[in-house]
């Protein structure tokens, strides 16, 4: 089968023909039918500290074609979702309520691919989706029931996921309250439409893309704002009554991003940090004071604290009733052959999200 393998940081993906990964107890084989192009994608694609080569693709969705003996959750002949965060259902974590955190992602990057020159290559999050076909832990997958298209169906295994959720599970957004984006790629926008379906009266995107600010006033923001040509911090000021927002969101991984949103969130306004940072020593400074005496909560979003075989049936109903806008997200359809295309989309920042089907 055709597979996208990354062996060097900051190269072209090279197109290779290998063969199927071995099925084990607890695997899915997985027909690819869509994979959206993550930033994820690219930054592990790009990260300067990994030594070994990558399939990546962690947002797709397929129909299963064989199961392992052990395997419960589906079936050959299931459409499924495949998630970045898998959930077990049993471990501590899961029983919980706590699954975007399951003991099954420890195990998400052992080798799954038998390279050319002799050498195995893991799946990026235990997917691998660019590529013809996936293997996976059934842990990562959630069979569905929808008429959504593929090309829109796989963009809720994460960006959406994380998105949306940050808005409603982590942050828990309230109706009428103010809410700054900074960074409108696929996860900002949908932090937006999850801000939008919340209630949020005030919705502030922030980025230097014209296309993507258009698509945010699209997706449900109030304001769309140019860092480039504007001070982001007064012109949310002056938009929340001088306060600043109830909540920021941080959807790049910069840390001078980070800072950015902290500043942009009001005296006892949360801060809710989606974005990955582009190095895994990546540090984070803040004024000491304004940290404590502002009383500003700053919180991680794992992703978006989204519980898979509670959510993924949640966010499909929303889709389907057209809550959550996935036509208008998804900016380009490419090929597996052109996923090289696709990721110097992603890195010039243009469109929203790019679906290999």
């Amino acid at each position: 089968m055709k597979v996208a393998v990354s062996y060097e940081p900051n190269q072209p993906l090279v197109l290779e023909d290998l063969p199927t990964p071995k099925i084990g107890p607890r695997d899915v084989l997985v027909k690819v039918a869509a994979s959206g192009i993550c930033h994820t994608d690219l930054t592990s694609i790009n990260r300067a500290e990994r030594t070994s080569p990558i399939v990546p693709g962690h947002e797709a969705c397929g129909t299963v074609e064989a199961v392992g003996p052990d395997v419960r959750r589906v079936k050959t002949g299931d459409r499924v979702l495949a998630s970045v965060s898998p959930a077990c259902g049993s471990c501590w974590w899961c029983v919980n309520g706590m699954s975007n955190h399951c003991e099954r992602g420890a195990v998400r990057m052992a080798p799954r691919f038998d390279l050319p020159d002799g050498r195995q290559a893991p799946a990026l999050c235990g997917c691998g989706s660019f590529a013809e076909a996936m293997v996976v832990d059934e842990a990562t997958v959630v069979a569905v029931q929808t008429d959504l298209p593929d090309e829109q169906l796989a963009l809720l295994g994460c960006g959406v996921m994380t998105g949306v959720g940050a808005a409603l599970n982590t942050a828990q957004v309230q109706p009428g309250s103010s809410v700054a984006v900074v960074g409108c790629g696929g996860v900002g926008q949908s932090v937006i439409q999850g801000a939008r379906i919340a209630g949020a009266a005030v919705i502030i995107a922030i980025d230097p893309s014209p296309g993507r600010r258009e698509a945010a006033l699209q997706a449900g923001a109030t304001h769309a704002l140019d860092p480039a040509s504007c001070d982001p911090l007064e012109e949310v000021r002056a938009l929340t009554g001088g306060r600043g927002a109830d909540h920021s969101f941080e959807a790049v991984g910069l840390p001078e991003l980070i800072v950015q949103a902290f500043n942009l969130a009001r005296p006892e306004g949360t801060v809710t940090l989606i974005g990955m940072p582009p190095k895994m020593d990546a540090t984070l400074t803040l004024p000491a004071m304004a940290a404590i005496f502002t009383g500003k909560r700053i919180q991680g979003s794992v992703a978006g604290g989204s519980q898979i075989l509670r959510d993924f049936p949640r966010y499909i109903r929303l889709a389907e009733t057209g809550r959550i806008d996935l036509s208008s997200m998804v900016s380009k359809r490419i090929t597996l052959d052109q996923v090289n295309e696709g990721i110097e989309l992603m890195e010039r920042g243009e469109g929203v999200r790019t679906v290999i089907v």
